[in-house]
């Protein structure tokens, strides 16, 4: 099946898709920005043929079966319910929704229009995360008992940082869980293979008041505004988690954006009744395994090392490093695979707007859980 794509939002992530897509052959062909003047400036330096005004413009364009939304979190359901309505298949940046409300609607229109929704959940696509998940299911750490880890990063980390995700009316109530707390669930989730039942959490906002620029600014763009606004923060700055899973599995996470020299130190650590698995993603072509009897070992990501289920999702040979723009490579692999394969009703093994819903159910109830300082339930449909 050929396709050709269209991208809304042509930020930072935005570029990451169309540079994934076009490693994968898959024709792009055009892009949607906030106004129609962003939009025809990103199109003609990105080399794209079209550039839409309107969602409407781009929802009429029977050329396009899919679309990939990459804006800002509180246009993602009018926009995706809008694209998947004119019959385009949707790969939805996270979060999928503002609330657990609109991903409920989104998935009735999912199955009321018959199209195929995606969400791009990209980080579990390292090569090393699929192998720990296979590592898992194989038994080779026994039965897992403990997982935990963190998401940290500093590019929040003055009062002078700004980004669209501070606002809680472009962004959601929450911000740092999120953002990134929500990728750290999901990869546990999926490493183990056991679902969150119960959490504990605590939220802090550590600067309450932020100075806001003039002007239009990139997400971890570090430019100099002139001219600014101080505008009170809401959203956290700072998650701690404590988690129960499925299976008697228990463990904690942190997430923070506030951390000075942390860039993108996402990690996971699995301690099962025979040995442990950790992994970082400052560091992600290498797995630690940990022993008690006998010494503990670094698995260098290598293809013909790595177990057949992750296997296929290195892409290069041993000592060729791989990292983030590759994990959308993976995803988009996987996704268009499915939607060639023409059976809709197959299980799916990419992020699915279920997985969104899951998420942003997730999102409520810590936040539900900081309001009452309590351990709380998670309210799974």
């Amino acid at each position: 099946m050929n396709h050709s794509v269209a991208i809304i939002g042509l930020g930072f992530v935005g570029r990451a898709h169309l540079e994934s897509l076009r490693r994968l052959g898959i024709h792009v062909r055009g892009g949607m920005l906030s106004t129609a003047e962003r939009g025809n400036s990103a199109a003609k330096s990105l080399g794209l043929e079209k550039s839409y005004a309107t969602l409407t413009e781009l929802a009429s364009d029977k050329e396009v079966t899919c679309v990939h939304i990459c804006s800002p979190n509180h246009v993602h359901f009018e926009q995706a319910s809008t694209l998947m309505r004119s019959g385009k298949h949707v790969l939805c940046e996270k979060p999928l929704a503002m609330d657990s409300r609109e991903s409920a609607m989104l998935k009735a229109v999912e199955k009321e229009t018959g199209m195929v929704g995606g969400v791009a959940h990209n980080l579990r696509y390292y090569p090393l995360c699929q192998e720990a998940r296979a590592l898992i299911q194989a038994g080779s750490i026994g039965k897992p008992l403990l997982v935990h880890g963190k998401f940290h990063q500093d590019w929040l980390l003055y009062p002078t940082d700004w980004n669209w995700r501070l606002e809680s009316k472009l962004g959601g109530e929450l911000r740092a869980v999120s953002d990134i707390g929500t990728h750290w669930m999901d990869l546990a989730m999926f490493v183990t293979g056991s679902k969150i039942t119960e959490i504990c959490a605590d939220l802090a906002t550590i600067h309450h008041t932020r100075h806001k620029p003039r002007g239009h600014v990139e997400s971890f763009s570090k430019a100099k505004a002139t001219a600014y606004d101080e505008v009170p923060i809401t959203t956290d700055d700072y998650a701690s988690v404590l988690v129960h899973f499925e299976n008697e599995l228990r463990g904690f996470y942190s997430v923070s954006q506030v951390s000075a020299g942390r860039k993108c130190s996402l990690g996971f650590e699995v301690n099962g009744s025979e040995g442990s698995l950790a992994w970082n993603a400052e560091d992600p072509n290498v797995l630690w395994i940990g022993r008690r009897e006998k010494a503990n070992e670094s698995l260098i990501k290598d293809p013909a090392l790595l177990s057949p289920a992750a296997r296929g999702y290195a892409a290069y040979p041993g000592g060729h490093t791989e990292g983030y723009p590759d994990t959308f490579v993976q995803l988009f692999k996987d996704f268009y695979a499915y939607l060639d394969a023409g059976n809709y009703k197959a299980p799916r093994s990419f992020p699915t707007f279920n997985t969104g819903h899951d998420e942003l159910i997730l999102c409520e109830t810590i936040q539900k859980s900081a309001q009452t300082r309590a351990w709380t339930e998670i309210p799974w449909d």
